[in-house]
């Protein structure tokens, strides 16, 4: 038998914060960290929604520590406010939150969507909640098995001139990776504590893949991902062990990556993995780093690998 839930170490003591937590791998992993005795600040774009995600968990632990904070990782200023709002010494946050596959759009801040949500609003997030990491603290970014097909371009990292969905969801899968390693290089040049490391769940079944065809109108779209997620995904609880490993195993190494070790690395257990070489690519994430900060307005105290 592979590392299961039933793995989860005891994280009494440990604050957690999870974005996209009123659903799907953020909502499961919620529950676990909270059955182990993290107190978890479940950060969700919709309160409502979020406060019933957490009565739901409140079901299964009735003893659940759980606070919800509203968070819009499209609006640099939700961002900013609940950086705000956050008071406690930070054990792990999960950059989970994400869209897929969605006709193009722009953020508040005029980001496109998928780039917006899933990198930069992260990225903000992270940097906004730097000062108050522990000592120890774990940063586990969400990434995608489909990063492997991203590949940035600067002069369009906004997709302004040619957009397809799947291109633009990879590279923002892509860039993920490329943050989560170069954080953890900055965390090491800055001979401090904490790691980040990458993880992806696989094929889960989640509402994340009907967002894209309910924003186009699609019922045959939506029609074909609910008979993939029945034929072929995962349950979330599976999808969100990799999550879960990366959050509180003793074993886990910075800058490394983590997913589900099955057939085709879509379902399983997880373990560690290798992720694409474009991933890896110092020099790119150094220049992601750099745009980053540029466009979000958030500058990370850290210094720079050598």
């Amino acid at each position: 038998m592979g590392w299961s839930a039933d793995d989860v170490p005891d994280c009494s003591g440990q604050r957690v914060v999870v974005t996209g937590a009123n659903s799907g791998i953020g909502l499961e992993a919620t529950r676990e960290l909270a059955r182990a005795g993290a107190a978890v600040t479940m950060a969700c774009r919709s309160v409502d929604r979020g406060e019933a995600a957490a009565a739901d968990v409140r079901d299964d632990a009735l003893d659940a520590d759980l606070s919800v904070s509203e968070l819009d990782l499209a609006d640099l200023d939700s961002v900013r406010e609940f950086a705000d709002r956050f008071g406690s010494e930070l054990d792990v946050l999960v950059n989970n939150a994400g869209v897929m596959a969605v006709p193009r759009s722009e953020t508040a801040d005029g980001f496109e969507t998928q780039f917006g949500v899933n990198h930069l609003g992260h990225f903000a997030l992270t940097g906004l909640l730097l000062d108050s990491f522990a000592a120890d603290a774990r940063v586990v970014t969400v990434s995608s098995g489909l990063h492997a097909q991203g590949d940035l371009d600067f002069d369009d990292l906004q997709h302004e001139r040619d957009y397809d969905k799947w291109e633009a969801y990879a590279d923002s899968k892509l860039a993920n990776l490329l943050f989560a390693y170069e954080l953890d290089r900055r965390f090491r040049a800055a001979d401090r504590g904490g790691l980040s490391v990458g993880v992806h769940p696989g094929y889960a079944a989640t509402n994340l893949q009907y967002r894209g065809p309910e924003a186009e109108g699609s019922r045959l779209k939506k029609l074909g991902m609910r008979v993939a997620n029945a034929v072929v995904a995962q349950p979330p609880e599976q999808g969100a062990l990799p999550t879960l490993y990366a959050a509180t195993a003793s074993d886990v190494e910075g800058g490394s990556y983590y997913g589900p070790g099955g057939f085709m690395n879509l379902r399983g257990s997880p373990e560690r993995q290798r992720s694409s070489g474009r991933s890896r690519d110092a020099e790119t994430a150094a220049r992601l780093w750099q745009v980053s900060e540029e466009v979000t307005g958030v500058t990370y105290d850290l210094p720079a690998p050598e």
